[in-house]
């Protein structure tokens, strides 16, 4: 298998302006569009309102962390957003050059105002969900009049009825199943970043075990202990996040399998199908 290439320099910049789009009672949803150039970080921040977060263009990683270190990393195509409820702190990475489109929600953490409690429980935590193109539309137009510090009449009443429509949209948006835990264990998080930063380097624990001066036996326990997983199952989830980033890209099934370090279609295609109950077709259509 051949060797994903050593990653670029990683840039770290401040969260731009945040309070100068910060939600208000009278302005409940802001909207805010940011380009990022491939491997720049936005550092570590929280604020007090939800977020949402998509790229019009090119991969991104975001990562929502608790204060024991440990989190959940999302890795999502322009197709898909990644939900970040009000309060913890996350960081957001350019795996690629993006077009940053970010939402800005006013709290209460759910966009379902009155729903059951059970439906609004969803939001409580980060989660990937279906950018349809109506909404892709929707906090662009939103972006447009949040650049303003303040609206005319005429303005407001649209910025109003945008923020409704994108509200509707949230609810209807299909939830995708993927993230990967991240542990707050020192080596085994060292490794876990390395392999986002390159998931096809090494195929096996004991080739990333020499990177991270960890024996193969104690990462297998750390998996364990810290993420209640197996390394093949963390790696496999991964795997699944990184053949969608490549399908949005317009690549085949056999450059994926090849990318990801597969001999062969079928057997990606079984993995597909054993971790996600469906043929390879039909989950990469979600891209």
């Amino acid at each position: 298998m051949a060797l994903s290439p050593r990653p670029d320099r990683r840039t770290s910049l401040p969260p731009l302006d945040p309070q100068r789009f910060a939600p208000t009672p009278a302005r409940p949803l802001r909207a805010k569009a940011r380009p990022l150039a491939r491997q720049a970080d936005i550092q570590p921040h929280q604020h007090d309102w939800a977020q949402l977060v998509f790229s019009l263009d090119g991969t991104l990683r975001a990562s929502t962390l608790r204060p024991d270190g440990s989190g959940t990393s999302y890795l999502v195509p322009p197709s898909q957003a990644v939900w970040i409820p009000p309060g913890r702190i996350h960081t957001v990475t350019a795996v690629e050059r993006v077009e940053l489109r970010t939402l800005y929600l006013a709290t209460p953490a759910s966009p379902l105002g009155a729903a059951a409690p059970a439906e609004r429980d969803a939001w409580r935590e980060g989660r990937v969900l279906a950018v349809s193109p109506l909404l892709r539309e929707l906090v662009q137009a939103l972006a447009v009049l949040s650049e303003r510090s303040s609206l005319r009449p005429g303005e407001q009443a649209r910025e109003q009825a945008l923020a409704l429509l994108v509200r509707d949209e949230l609810i209807q948006a299909r939830p995708v199943p993927l993230g990967l835990a991240l542990p707050g264990e020192r080596r085994l998080r060292r490794l876990c970043e390395q392999m986002l930063a390159q998931p096809g380097r090494h195929a096996d624990l004991a080739g990333w075990a020499g990177e991270v001066a960890a024996s193969p036996r104690t990462l297998a326990r750390l998996f364990r202990e810290h993420l209640g997983t197996t390394f093949g199952q963390w790696r496999q989830q991964l795997l699944l996040a990184q053949a969608l980033t490549l399908a949005a890209r317009g690549q085949s099934m056999h450059l994926i399998a090849a990318e990801l370090g597969y001999r062969s279609p079928s057997a990606f295609g079984a993995m597909v199908k054993r971790m996600v109950g469906q043929p390879p077709g039909q989950f990469l259509a979600r891209a």
